[in-house]
């Protein structure tokens, strides 16, 4: 079958098109004038060391360029920025951009998949990945393509995930050393989650970890008969890195069937963990539950963000990572250590508190032919979109939302071409979402301020933090919002007029400091006049 060909036009003929990155420019950290992975470095911080744009300045922000994507209504991707050439995604949609003017430079074009379901069948992506001179993205049927950096030229399309049709893909690759790291989406759809790492050069499979063991290893009692192969623990957002300890860092998706833990009877591994791996073999050298038996659709696929500070008077190697269940997690990254779990929101009753090994205390609560109240709701306390960690101020950003659903209970049997939730959800009478922006103070293991958002519960758009001493955040209003680092004080917002489903990057060209984000079908610039 021919491969579908690159689509591209020269755009602005003053823009030469030279992108060269090298591994060492993946471990600059913090990220400056370019923003070359989705979280800016591998640390997942999103701390630009960008200080142009200050608290004192900031109110004179203005559009700069509007990038209109032609095949979506809900772009959900970070930009990448070399050297002034942005590149984006939409779909199966790659676009080299030039991040002065906004003019498009290529355009690599391939059909949606027909017959996804669920997560894929909205054919959501959330960016790329460079290398040298490649682009990689992840298509929405789970394949891996390698595309030209120069001219939007396919050289490569492997497809990484079979023997499943309820398998789908959302992410954006991450690149480590010479490998090109990717996952999946469809922990609600009855599939066997895996980690895959591909040479960057050829496209060949170097390792694969299967984050549901098979029968006879560790952890495989809790997946009776085949329930392995349809276990969930999918990887559909990017990991982070310590390439001190050589280690990779991968949040996982929730159990399958999301709401029927009969089937799948003890902790099911390893979903709702975190996963730290070699990523040159892909060997796991430890692993920790969030919500061990998941049956709340509490996936920890959030940014497990790498912090070294001082805690609690020695100096540490931390990760920290908001989860979906309502309570942010601190621990020791080198070993994989439980240090603290702080509840975050209020509206907080699957489980009364965390012991001292980092276990929930369950209440009891799960879900019902009848429908019972539980909170969070089924889309977390926070979610995908990103956080962020400031190390002027010691502080940890991200969205949280306060809100609750009836979760209702019907078992069912896995079909391939159909979801595997064993029914689902529906919000209370009387309940209302409330999305919060928040800063947690790691050392303290308390939070340092909130600010409450007004709108309707719906934002999905995340955060980041820079030099300048100002947090970006898509609000819930519909407006892309800076507010100060320190204290949480709004300071300039911009209504965008769309919902935004994307977490904003910064980058700059001639010294001049550029913020953008995704709302809507639309990609937006900012930067001082």
């Amino acid at each position: 079958m021919a491969l579908p060909s690159a689509i591209w036009s020269t755009g602005d003929s003053s823009l030469t098109v030279c992108v060269n990155v090298r591994s060492a420019d993946l471990l600059a950290s913090p990220p400056g004038a370019n923003w070359p992975s989705y979280n800016g470095d591998y640390t997942g911080r999103r701390y630009s060391s960008l200080s142009q744009i200050t608290p004192q300045n900031v109110s004179q922000l203005r559009a700069q360029w509007v990038f209109h994507s032609p095949n979506s209504n809900l772009l959900e991707a970070t930009p990448v920025v070399i050297d002034g050439l942005l590149f984006m995604t939409s779909a199966n949609d790659a676009f080299a951009i030039d991040a002065r003017t906004g003019r498009t430079v290529w355009h690599y074009s391939r059909p949606v998949t027909e017959g996804l379901i669920d997560d894929a069948s909205a054919h959501h992506n959330r960016g790329v990945a460079v290398l040298g001179s490649r682009v990689y993205i992840e298509t929405d049927n789970a394949h891996l393509l390698c595309l030209d950096a120069r001219s939007g030229y396919l050289l490569w399309d492997v497809a990484y995930a079979s023997g499943n049709k309820n398998y789908g893909a959302t992410s954006a690759p991450l690149v480590i050393k010479d490998k090109v790291l990717v996952g999946t989406s469809g922990g609600d759809d009855g599939v066997r989650g895996f980690i895959a790492a591909f040479d960057a050069a050829s496209g060949k499979e170097v390792w694969r970890h299967w984050t549901i063991p098979a029968p006879g290893e560790f952890g495989s009692e809790s997946w009776p008969g085949d329930m392995y192969l349809r276990g969930g623990a999918t990887t559909w957002m990017p990991g982070t890195f310590d390439p001190e300890l050589n280690t990779v860092y991968w949040g996982t998706s929730n159990a399958s069937p999301d709401f029927d833990g009969d089937v799948r009877p003890g902790d099911d591994l390893y979903t709702a963990c975190v996963l730290a791996l070699d990523p040159d073999t892909g060997h796991l050298k430890w692993y920790f539950q969030f919500t061990p038996h998941d049956l709340f659709d509490y996936d920890a696929a959030e940014t497990p963000v790498l912090v070294d500070t001082v805690y609690r008077g020695s100096a540490r190697k931390l990760l920290i990572q908001a989860n979906r269940n309502g309570y942010l997690y601190v621990l020791d990254r080198t070993n994989g250590k439980f240090l603290s779990a702080t509840p975050f929101v209020k509206k907080l009753n699957w489980a009364s508190g965390i012991d001292a090994n980092g276990r929930p205390i369950r209440t009891g609560l799960k879900p019902t032919s009848e429908g019972t109240l539980i909170c969070p709701d089924m889309t977390g306390a926070t979610n995908w979109f990103s956080p962020s960690y400031n190390p002027s101020t010691r502080l940890f950003y991200f969205m949280a939302l306060e809100s609750c659903h009836l979760f209702f209970l019907k078992p069912e049997k896995f079909a391939e071409g159909r979801e595997f939730y064993a029914t689902g959800v529906k919000r209370a009478p009387g309940q209302h979402g409330q999305k919060i922006l928040v800063a947690y103070n790691a050392e303290t293991g308390k939070l340092a301020w909130q600010y409450p958002q007004t709108g309707s519960g719906n934002s999905w758009a995340g955060t980041m933090t820079t030099a300048g001493g100002l947090v970006f955040f898509g609000n819930d209003a519909e407006g892309f919002e800076a507010v100060s680092a320190a204290s949480g004080k709004s300071l300039w917002h911009f209504n965008t007029g769309q919902s935004m489903h994307a977490s904003p990057m910064s980058f700059a060209i001639d010294r001049k400091q550029y913020v953008a984000i995704a709302a809507g079908s639309d990609l937006f610039t900012f930067a001082l006049p």
